[in-house]
């Protein structure tokens, strides 16, 4: 090196980091990767089925313990009346729409409290018998459960590539479904020794705190601009913004869709099954504790179900049609065997109601109590076979989530339709045969008159993009401060 490249060369300013320089860099790199998680569409996915075993997983245990675990389950049924009434009213033209508007956080806050308040009011009930207020509770709750499955339908049905939607529905299920079986555990737990038909006022309390946990949790939900997989942000530019009334029209349109009306009797079936069960098979054949048991299985049951579901729904060495159509079989096949199973059952309880005999049957009792243990279960599961498949089937007509939004407003419309008639049926005191029967024919119904439309599920989504372009264009960047 010459002196005249020497002196140039110590005259160059030396780059240096300082402390402050690097905990800058540091600072920066770390906030860079806490977005990133928050932003993954697992991540969400992960937080909104914690969610649902906080809000939803805890209802379905107090559910389960058949009329929500009191002596009498005729104020329990016309609640849920009220409450899927108010949900059928709602979720469609009011929610989906809104979602547009305000995103799926502050849909989830809106609507997620109302959870604890039911529970509050059967607390209040086992006091002051005060029926009006479980029956008003109910009703509040039906607009709130419209906000947060719209929400949660929303987030799983969109947030993730089309080849893991069967995994994003069974990751949920799972986890959803734990609520159910760990509240209903701990009701287990909590009336071991009760010789009351009601359950203790601690089981309410403790499903109220874990449910406004669940509430609180709903301040991290990300909005779809935000998450960072490309068909979100693919189908969003494509679709744009539309105005309220652009919205209300896109609802009505997609509703008219012909292979949505197809889909419609799946749809109303999907909450038909429980009063039933729950209030028939479970809260008619057993004592209280076993009840809590027989919950607790019913919901692990589901859990096993949602993996089933999934992993069939996913089969990678088979086509999306033809994964449809195994789904199809799968549902004829296993609700045959299991609704058949029901009749046996229901001829053995209608002797025993017959005889007298009601509410008296303990889990240790193995030569009369398995079976019907058994055959809850099986129930539990075909409940997370048939909701899987509708949910699956709604991933595949649509990408966007204000669409997904609007799909998953109808699905939760007509279910809690569907819900709301049996729930009522349950609480005039129809004979448990006739309900079975109901169960059994709208089930096999709904799968003859969804043929067409699983016959024609394509490939791919229709539209500019399509699922090869999706799982294969990831962005290196996505700004996730974008607004």
């Amino acid at each position: 090196m010459g002196k005249q490249d020497l002196d140039q060369h110590k005259a160059m300013p030396i780059a240096t980091s300082t402390p402050n320089d690097v905990e800058h860099g540091d600072a920066h790199d770390l906030s860079h990767r806490l977005k990133s998680f928050y932003a993954h569409p697992w991540t969400q996915i992960m937080l909104i089925s914690i969610i649902c075993f906080c809000c939803p997983g805890m209802y379905n245990a107090l559910g389960g313990l058949g009329g929500s675990g009191q002596v009498d389950s005729t104020v329990a049924a016309n609640a849920t009346v009220a409450l899927l009434s108010c949900t059928a009213g709602t979720a469609l033209f009011i929610v989906g729409p809104l979602f547009s508007y305000v995103g799926p956080r502050l849909c989830l806050l809106l609507g997620g409290w109302t959870y604890a308040l039911y529970s509050g009011s059967l607390l209040n009930f086992n006091h002051h018998a005060n029926g009006a207020f479980v029956i008003a509770s109910g009703a509040i709750l039906g607009v709130g459960a419209s906000l947060l499955w719209v929400v949660q339908g929303a987030i799983m049905t969109t947030y993730v590539p089309e080849s893991q939607k069967g995994r994003a529905i069974a990751t949920f299920w799972i986890i959803f479904n734990l609520g159910g079986g760990v509240g209903a555990l701990a009701s287990f737990g909590l009336n071991f020794h009760s010789k009351s038909g009601t359950v203790s006022d601690s089981t309410y309390i403790a499903l109220m705190v874990i449910m406004l946990f669940g509430w609180a949790l709903g301040v991290f939900i990300c909005s779809p601009n935000h998450v960072a997989l490309t068909q979100v942000h693919l189908v969003m530019e494509n679709e744009g913004k539309y105005s309220l009334k652009a919205a209300v029209k896109i609802a009505a349109q997609t509703i008219c869709s012909w292979r949505v009306l197809c889909m419609l009797p799946l749809f109303f079936c999907a909450n038909v099954f429980y009063s039933y069960q729950q209030n028939d098979v479970n809260g008619l054949t057993f004592n209280i504790r076993s009840r809590s048991l027989n919950s607790a299985l019913y919901w692990i049951a589901q859990m096993l179900g949602g993996l089933i579901i999934g992993v069939l729904l996913d089969l990678p060495f088979l086509s999306r049609p033809n994964r449809a159509r195994l789904g199809w079989v799968f549902l004829v096949v296993t609700g045959m065997a299991i609704w058949g199973g029901g009749y046996a059952f229901q001829k053995w309880e209608d002797r025993r109601l017959a005889a007298g005999l009601k509410q008296d049957i303990d889990y240790t009792q193995g030569s009369i109590s398995t079976g019907p243990i058994f055959l809850y279960i099986f129930y539990g599961m075909y409940d997370a076979f048939w909701q899987g498949y509708c949910y699956w089937l709604i991933g595949t007509e649509s990408n966007l989530s204000s669409r997904a939004a609007v799909l998953v407003g109808a699905y939760k419309t007509f279910q809690s339709t569907g819900g709301a008639m049996a729930w009522r049926i349950n609480a005039l005191k129809k004979t448990p045969m006739t309900q079975l029967a109901m169960n059994w024919g709208l089930s096999m119904g709904a799968l003859v008159v969804v043929l067409p439309a699983i016959w024609t599920v394509t490939t791919t989504l229709e539209g500019p993009v399509q699922d090869h372009e999706l799982e294969t264009r990831v962005p290196e960047e996505i700004d996730l401060d974008r607004k």
